[in-house]
């Protein structure tokens, strides 16, 4: 082989390996660049979504200190809701209760006779004393008529005794403290004073017949002549 052969074959050869490195160059940057936007996408794939989530955040909080206001609202709702309002002619709620002195009344110790059950905001205040009193006055009245009386308040059963035996008082005062009796014959519920509202005992009478059906209901009662209005609806039953 002549020396221009060989010197055109080598340089034959050189070109077909240039151009293989050069082909592997261009596909190695063209892997690497792919590779380089892929990684981009991906951070910035990664960056919306904590940046979407971040925004996520303050919304869902935002809803919830939204909600924070309704929480008085359902609570009135549910309060209102337990405020029954017991109708004339209606079955008397059962109830089983302690009383001053000891022991406990319920519903069953009156059945086949006449009751009244009046309901009054605290023992030992001046409006519920005189109620009470007038209530004692009659007993022997009621008792002619077919009729017990009984007394509700939340008070204390160490409350009522006191209650009892400061003004002589000889008709059982039965202990509610958890509101359970007055809820259910509806005095207990929103009253108002001097421009506040409050949740507290409506004074309340309920006249039960001899058959446990409520008979007659009198609601945000007035003491003075009350007892006697009563009797005389015990007396026509």
């Amino acid at each position: 082989m002549s020396k221009k052969t060989r010197k055109k074959s080598s340089n034959t050869t050189g070109k077909r390996v240039a151009t293989k490195v050069a082909r592997a160059a261009g596909a190695s940057t063209g892997k690497s660049a792919t590779k380089t936007r892929t990684t981009v996408a991906k951070k910035a794939a990664a960056k919306t979504a904590k940046t979407k989530s971040a925004a996520g955040v303050p919304s869902k909080a935002s809803h919830k200190a939204a909600s924070k206001p309704l929480k008085p609202k359902a609570a009135a709702t549910v309060t209102k809701s337990s405020a029954v309002t017991l109708t004339e002619g209606a079955a008397a709620p059962g109830f089983d209760l302690p009383r001053d002195g000891g022991g406990s009344v319920s519903l069953r110790d009156f059945a086949g006779k006449k009751l009244v059950l009046f309901f009054y905001p605290r023992a030992d205040t001046p409006g519920c004393t005189r109620e009470a009193i007038d209530f004692t006055r009659l007993k022997d009245e009621f008792a002619a008529s077919g009729a017990e009386v009984v007394g509700i308040s939340a008070d204390t059963v160490k409350a009522q005794e006191s209650f009892r035996i400061k003004h002589q008082l000889s008709v059982p005062l039965v202990s509610d403290p958890a509101h359970q009796m007055l809820e259910a014959y509806g005095a207990w519920g929103e009253k108002s004073m001097y421009g506040r509202t409050f949740m507290g005992i409506i004074r309340t009478t309920v006249l039960v017949d001899s058959g446990g059906k409520v008979a007659r209901i009198w609601r945000h009662v007035k003491v003075d002549g009350h007892a006697e209005a009563v009797l005389e609806a015990a007396r026509s039953l």
